[in-house]
């Protein structure tokens, strides 16, 4: 079924596909049809004091603004991150901004966080039925300097910390000018120290452990990725994310939109994605658990990232290009015992 959809959705443009997706999905959700959607095997795993029925998630950047939650739930995945989501809403950068490579199946976006804001996503999140683990992704405004960042990060921590499972702070988008200097060892250090201080207020007055994620660059040099992980180990993250876009074009070269400006992602990005994801996990030691992102295409991807250190999964491109049967084929490899 998805192969026929996907030839339709593929002759459209990629961010009108995008949404004409989302909203079919939710048709069938609403109309009782996704109750015959395959199920997912059960593999559960338990990190960050959350138990999750299956490792494969849904990475963020697919529902930006927590609208389609209950009905992407419906497609059997574990876990699943909306955002990213910013304290004011913002357009985003200017289209086109979305490009599909298809021969290289690989996603090149610069989207620039267009959301809708906290408050549109916290009556979204309030209405869902979904029970589920929820990260959600929390993210910068463009035009809030990087000295003020923490003032953005801490209200979108506020906002919507009792909605979620899980927080991820995203400081590693290549598509909002100067984020990615936020991974910087003193910028880091100081967000994460905040953070973390609401995160004990809100676990001593209500009583609920939020764990907080960050989600890291691929373009990390070592230097910059040992400095990280001491920043990590430090200010005792809960989880990393490894990893988002990247900037280098390696592997897509001859496309025709190799020159186009964002993040690549999909399958090109299997290989330095994995590199971050074992040099990360060599440094955390399993003290801290890493999620892998990037190049989750296929079972021989996905064993590749259980065999670099992670402990779960998320999928974006892999699901663009392959459907919601991935879900199912991916949840059945048996990731090694830690």
């Amino acid at each position: 079924m998805y192969s026929a959809l996907k030839r339709i959705l593929f002759l459209l443009d990629p961010e009108k596909a995008h949404y004409a997706a989302l909203r079919s999905l939710n048709l069938a959700y609403l109309s009782g049809i996704s109750r015959f959607f395959p199920s997912t095997p059960a593999a559960p795993v338990t990190i960050m004091g959350l138990s999750f029925p299956n490792p494969i998630g849904l990475a963020a950047g697919f529902d930006k603004n927590g609208d389609y939650v209950d009905a992407l739930a419906s497609l059997g995945f574990g876990f699943i991150e909306v955002g990213t989501v910013t304290p004011k809403p913002q357009d985003g950068n200017p289209k086109p901004r979305l490009f599909r490579l298809t021969e290289q199946e690989a996603i090149i976006n610069r989207m620039g966080f267009n959301n809708k804001g906290l408050e549109h996503m916290a009556r979204q999140l309030e209405k869902t039925k979904y029970r589920g683990i929820l990260g959600i992704n929390i993210g910068k405004n463009k035009d809030t300097p990087n000295e003020r960042a923490v003032d953005d990060y801490l209200i979108g921590f506020r906002t919507l910390w009792r909605y979620a499972s899980y927080v991820t702070i995203n400081i590693s988008s290549p598509n909002t000018a100067g984020l990615r200097d936020l991974q910087q060892s003193e910028l880091l250090s100081n967000l994460l120290c905040v953070l973390k201080q609401e995160q004990r207020a809100v676990f001593l007055n209500e009583k609920k452990y939020v764990p907080l994620v960050v989600k890291i660059s691929p373009d990390l040099n070592t230097e910059e990725l040992h400095s990280m992980a001491s920043v990590f180990l430090k200010e005792q993250v809960d989880g990393v994310i490894a990893t988002n876009t990247t900037l280098q074009r390696n592997g897509v070269e001859n496309s025709r939109y190799a020159n186009e400006a964002g993040g690549l992602s999909g399958k090109p990005l299997l290989t330095r994605s994995s590199q971050i994801t074992s040099q990360l996990h060599s440094l955390l030691k399993d003290r801290i658990p890493v999620i892998a992102s990037g190049g989750v295409m296929d079972e021989n991807a996905a064993q590749e990232k259980y065999t670099c250190g992670a402990r779960l999964l998320q999928i974006y491109s892999g699901f663009i290009y392959s459907g919601p049967g991935l879900i199912q084929r991916l949840a059945k490899i048996q990731p090694p015992s830690r």
